[in-house]
């Protein structure tokens, strides 16, 4: 697959695609301007392949008994294509009337689990501890740091040693809701925004007029499939609100879900013999951050150091006491939680409009998005009854060439 195309005649298109891009099996969705709603689609030698045909949705692929034999057959067979430079040129822009990138989910619930780093635990306490104020967060993060004697990193969550740990916070006064789902038993787990809202590669992403204190989250999602079983990863950016859930951790819905606080892109890569859940282990997230200012933040998000494993993660949000017919995304947390000053002294890092950020992993791709506030996005209005309209007219007019 892709063996004789090259993306260096490309240079826009070699930076989102993963660095081994012709070993990859990257599935995607574009908004068709033709039949006015989206298609997914496979990458194959620069160019788009539709997945229409065979499978409406992503959802329905990835809950195929057998993704890769409807994706191979697609590409034989090469119904409609799109190239994929052509594409990259008109998303972000006034793009009205032109194929653009869209994230890669439609029917999948997007969910994420928070708290998954000891580094963006301490983060989390010193925002409830410092009630959003970021002017206090310095003094705070140094009373924290010294109660827990320097560092959690090997701490295993649930375990006796935790619980040991959890005594001595508690006699220091520094227990927190942060450090129960940080090394307790249980991880956070919360839906992070409404199915059919997450936006692509390119897109803006929003930040609401009521908070001043906030940040990007890379993070690597997991893509699941209605029996549980994870099919593959992608790049995600989940915005994060640090004042608001600061204040309250009965605000989280009002920090997290927001018009275009979920970024997700540009393709979900499967897992085959080229990646593997194993490689999705080891993913290096980095990040930047550029400002019209001419600032520039750096970060990085270790997946390694998850301090739970996937499968305990998945567990918590699928089984018997919760099922997802249509499949979904697990946003897995961030090691990254900035804490340099941007302007002032003591102030912290907080987004500034017309930020771009970029979200990059050499086995997954570039996700880049720019940060407007949100009165200034336009209305997100293309919701799940849109979605079965386009299918009953469509999928019914358009052959299916697979029957599996």
């Amino acid at each position: 697959m892709n063996s004789d195309y090259s993306s260096q005649q490309h240079p826009a298109v070699a930076d989102v695609l993963p660095d081994d891009y012709d070993h990859a099996l990257l599935i995607g969705r574009i908004w068709d301007p033709n039949t006015e709603g989206p298609r997914p689609v496979v990458f194959d030698k620069g160019q788009l392949v539709d997945l229409f045909p065979y499978a409406h949705t992503v959802s329905e692929l990835l809950n195929r008994d057998d993704p890769a034999a409807l994706i191979s057959q697609a590409i034989s067979e090469r119904k409609r294509v799109w190239d994929l430079a052509d594409i990259l040129q008109e998303t972000g822009g006034d793009n009205e009337g032109s194929a653009t990138l869209l994230a890669p989910l439609d029917l999948q619930v997007i969910k994420a689990c928070g708290v998954t780093f000891v580094d963006s635990m301490i983060e989390r306490v010193i925002e409830e501890r410092c009630a959003g104020d970021f002017a206090q967060a310095q003094r705070i993060r140094s009373q924290v740091l010294e109660g827990i004697g320097g560092n959690l990193i090997h701490l295993r969550p649930g375990s006796e040693d935790a619980a040991r740990v959890k005594e001595v916070l508690i006699q220091e006064g520094l227990w927190s809701q942060y450090l129960e789902v940080g090394i307790g038993p249980d991880p956070e787990v919360f839906t992070k925004a409404p199915v059919l809202s997450a936006v692509g590669y390119g897109a803006q992403v929003g930040i609401p007029g009521f908070s001043s204190w906030n940040n990007p989250e890379p993070e690597l999602v997991l893509v699941v499939n209605a029996e549980g079983t994870v099919c593959g990863c992608t790049l995600g950016n989940d915005v994060n609100l640090r004042d608001v859930e600061g204040r309250s951790a009965l605000l989280l819905g009002m920090a997290k879900d927001n018009n275009a606080s979920a970024a997700i892109g540009p393709f979900i890569r499967l897992f085959d013999e080229s990646y593997t859940l194993e490689d999705a282990r080891e993913e290096t997230i980095e990040l930047i951050v550029e400002g019209e200012d001419g600032y520039t933040l750096r970060g990085v998000n270790s997946v390694s150091r998850l301090s739970r494993p996937f499968e305990e993660l998945v567990s918590a949000t699928h089984g018997y006491h919760h099922q997802y017919p249509d499949g979904f995304a697990l946003f897995t947390g961030t090691l990254f939680a900035p804490t340099e000053d941007r302007d002032e002294p003591g102030m912290g890092f907080t987004h500034k409009e017309e930020d771009v950020v970029h979200i990059r992993s050499s086995r997954l791709g570039r996700l880049t998005n720019t940060v407007v506030p949100t009165n200034k996005l336009a209305p997100w209005s293309f919701g799940i009854m849109d979605l079965l309209r386009y299918v009953s007219v469509y999928g019914h007019h358009e052959e299916k060439a697979y029957h599996g």
